[in-house]
């Protein structure tokens, strides 16, 4: 099997596990306060990172470079997923994951106030379509034609996109310098010390002995595979593939989501609302992803 085929591979199952995460972490939550999971997911990918690094991978940070870790673990680790989280426990998987696909759009602007990057009348028709996309489904909320989800988790989610986008701009600098494993086992310890106050009091109180077994194995999912297994999956593919061919993937977490929420855990309709609200944050994110070819 060539480099390139176990490349695509690597990207196709780290985009199903990401896509799973949606329907199991709303699972979870519906048993253990979405704080409690918050910490468990956080601390798991401490411990996970750092035994990677002792094994594979042994670099030194330089002291002018700890600010932006600590940056890193606000926007990449603590607001990022404690939104995410937060949203998703009140929106459903499938709005969520739609929410998500507006992050490169979201990329562009950041880099364009913090790094002063350009942005095209050409980039600017596709910002105005894919937000019209986030703008309708929130919509659907406001005017009743969703079920199980609400504008306001909806908004959780796009800040939490928002957040992340932040997170992609102010890392690049460091991923020219350090291994990413080194880059992540900083931000995870950094953002840790940011959630224990308003998360550990929930975990605490978790009383584990009338938790059933399925929904210990999906926070076990949720802590190994969707926080340290989809990255190293994405790691891998970038050494085989394109950063534009890897980032593509993330157009097939909502049809993902929605195969393995509807057909698997049968707890959520498909709507036609939902369909255009993702076919129009696509155009706009091809829009602006192709901006250079033009």
């Amino acid at each position: 099997m060539s480099n390139n085929l176990k490349g695509h591979l690597a990207l196709f199952l780290a985009q199903v596990l990401y896509a799973a995460s949606f329907p199991i972490a709303k699972e979870v939550m519906e048993d253990i306060p979405y704080t409690a999971l918050l910490l468990l997911r956080i601390s798991g990918a401490v411990i996970l990172f750092w035994l990677s690094s002792v094994f594979f991978v042994n670099e030194k940070i330089e002291k002018k470079d700890f600010p932006r870790l600590i940056l890193l673990g606000l926007f990449g680790v603590a607001i990022n997923q404690s939104l995410f989280l937060k949203g998703l426990h009140l929106t459903s998987p499938i709005n969520a994951a739609i929410m998500m696909i507006t992050t490169p759009i979201l990329v562009l602007i950041i880099a364009s106030i913090l790094l002063k990057d350009k942005i095209t009348l050409f980039k600017f028709s596709g910002i105005v379509i894919g937000f019209s996309g986030a703008v309708f489904l929130v919509f659907q909320n406001l005017t009743g034609i969703t079920k199980d989800s609400s504008i306001l988790g909806d908004l959780f989610v796009f800040i939490n996109a928002m957040s992340w986008g932040t997170y992609l701009v102010l890392v690049k600098p460091l991923m020219k310098k350090y291994h990413t494993i080194t880059i992540l086992k900083w931000a995870f310890l950094f953002g840790l010390p940011m959630v224990i106050p308003f998360t550990v009091s929930d975990l605490v109180a978790v009383e584990w002995n009338f938790l059933s077994g399925r929904i210990i194995y999906f926070i076990a999912f949720v802590v190994l595979f969707t926080t340290f297994v989809a990255y190293l999956l994405n790691t891998y593919a970038l050494k085989a593939l394109s950063p534009p061919v890897v980032s593509a993937y993330i157009y097939l977490q909502p049809l993902f989501t929605a195969l393995i929420t509807i057909y698997i855990f049968g707890n959520e309709d498909l709507t036609w609302g939902k369909v255009v609200s993702a076919l129009l944050i696509f155009a706009g994110v091809y829009l602006v992803s192709i901006q250079k070819k033009v």
